[in-house]
This record gives C-alpha cells, structure tokens and sequence, in this order.
C-alpha cells in the first residue's frame, strides 16, 4: 500500500468490536477530532461515521528495516572490531606502563603506542584512562605462545592474562579446532625488529628505497592498514629506531607510528585454500579477549 488514510472507528455496525487491517487486528473504538463524514465500504450500507482516528500509511514509514540492515550489517561489525582493537591497545599500554612508567617522556614504547591510538582515532580519554588504571588493574602475566598454522605456517601469540592455564586451554583448542596446534620452534622464523609505518600516496617504490637507505633502515616494503589504505613499512634494527624515524621526516616523509614488532624472516607460501583457513584462525585467535596480537609469516603463492 503505497500510501493512504483509514478511518477505524465508524466503518462497521456497532455490533463489530474488531476490524482486520492487513495482518494485524485493530480496535475501532479509538477516539479523535475528525467531524462526522458519510461512507459506503462494501457491503454496508451508507452510515454516518461517528469521530474517528486516522492512521496514515506510506511507503516511507515501511524503509526502516533497510537502514537497520545496512547498519547490521555494516556499521555493527566495523564497531564491534573498532571497540576489540581499542580494547587490545589499552592493554598494551598497561603492560608498557607496567615496564617503564606511565611518563611517555621517559617510556618509549609507551609514547609510541600512545602515537599508534591517536593513528586509530582512540578517544585520548580511553588512553588516559588505560594509563591511570594499569596499577589499579588485575595484575597480569605477559606470555608469548609459539604455534603452527594450516599449511606449516609459523604463529607468535601475544598474550596478557590473569590465568595463564584458562588461556593455554582455550588457545590450544582454537588452534586445534581450525588446523593448528601449540609447538616450540616456531619463534625462529621471527626476528624482532623496529618498524616505522609512512602513507605510501606519491611515493614510488624507487623513491621510497632511496629514502630507507638515506635514513639507515634495513628495508621497506608495502603493507596496508584496516581500510586498505597503502603504507610503507621501514624495518630497522630496535636500537635504530628513533634515529629512523626522525630520519625519514627530515627527508621530508611524515610518519604514522613507530614501534618493535616480530618481522618474518622465512615466509610460508599458501594456496588459496589454506590462505582461508589460516584467516579464520588469526580472525578467531584476536578476537580472544587475553589475546594482544598475532604474528604470522603467511604469504600468498603467486
């Protein structure tokens, strides 16, 4: 019904307490300001109506479920994965501060985390809160879980916890439930290094090797953020970091973030296949609530 007004009360003889509009059962004794109007509907003959109430129906007031849908669909996972991503940072920050104070002045990995959050638009009152409230929090062990993936890949799991054996059983069953398992070895096909993040727009790849050379970085490669935004990656060694860093915006590149990660040295090539399989695992073992990060060395064979 593109459009219309109904008239409830009136309609039918008075001995009729009910009418059907559509699927659902109204009562027309519903009061209003309309004057009396005479009617013919149907059968009936012609009646005096007595004040009644109109109901306008249209088409516009039928499209709210498109719009929630898109929002559902849309809008509700992007939140959900914003609201775990701020949630990983601020247990970041903890441990950082944990290790080496809450003065950013004085803390290096906490003033680089810090400049990550701001990067992902987390709200600086979630920051100062995550830094204020790391004394106050449960205390927490820092593990580092070693682990295969589909097709031999190498895993290093991150992990901040209050009960390491709830977290050991429950990774080691997401692993197993999706082709992977706990095993030692696998921190070897890692080497933790410094990273500095650039925007890739208006940098070629020639420029952006004459750059990592020109500000002592070991090599740069292309990555990409949670939007598919293009990045530079600049791997140096940990001790080089800020010198890098401060490099690369002399030159003239301004910078995201910068930070120690676990850079793969040995990559597993993956068919398509396994690259699915081994997705839905990092996807399940991030969205552990003691989970900080994973590191993996999957690559997709060409």
């Amino acid at each position: 019904m593109a459009g219309g007004v109904v008239f409830l009360r009136g309609l039918l003889p008075r001995y009729c307490r009910w009418v059907t509009f559509g699927n659902v059962l109204l009562h027309p004794q519903i009061s209003s300001v309309h004057p009396p109007v005479a009617v013919i509907l149907g059968q009936f003959s012609q009646r005096t109506l007595q004040p009644c109430c109109a109901i306008h129906h249209c088409s516009v007031m039928c499209a709210g479920h498109n719009k929630w849908s898109k929002v559902k669909n849309v809008k509700g996972p992007k939140d959900a994965a914003r609201s775990r991503m701020f949630m990983k940072y601020s247990m970041m920050i903890r441990v950082a501060v944990r290790e080496g104070g809450p003065n950013p002045n004085f803390n290096v990995q906490l003033a680089n985390l810090i400049e990550q959050c701001r990067g992902k638009n987390m709200p600086k009152a979630s920051i100062d809160a995550a830094i204020k409230g790391a004394e106050k929090s449960k205390a927490g062990s820092y593990s580092l879980y070693e682990a295969r993936g589909p097709g031999g890949s190498s895993m290093l799991i991150e992990v901040l916890t209050d009960n390491n054996t709830r977290t050991h059983q429950a990774l080691k069953y997401l692993l197993q439930k999706h082709g992977g398992m706990m095993c030692d070895g696998a921190r070897h096909s890692f080497e933790q290094k410094g990273v500095v993040l650039a925007p890739r727009e208006g940098v070629s790849m020639d420029r952006a090797l004459e750059l990592a050379i020109e500000a002592g970085a070991e090599d740069v490669q292309e990555t990409e953020d949670e939007d598919e935004k293009p990045l530079l990656q600049f791997v140096c060694k940990v001790s080089d970091l800020r010198e890098v860093r401060s490099a690369l915006e002399a030159l003239g590149l301004p910078t995201i973030s910068a930070s120690r990660e676990y850079v793969s040295h040995s990559p597993a090539l993956l068919p398509l296949a396994q690259l699915e399989d081994a997705s839905r695992l990092l996807d399940v073992l991030s969205d552990n609530p003691d989970v900080i990060r994973v590191w993996d060395n999957i690559q997709a064979q060409d």
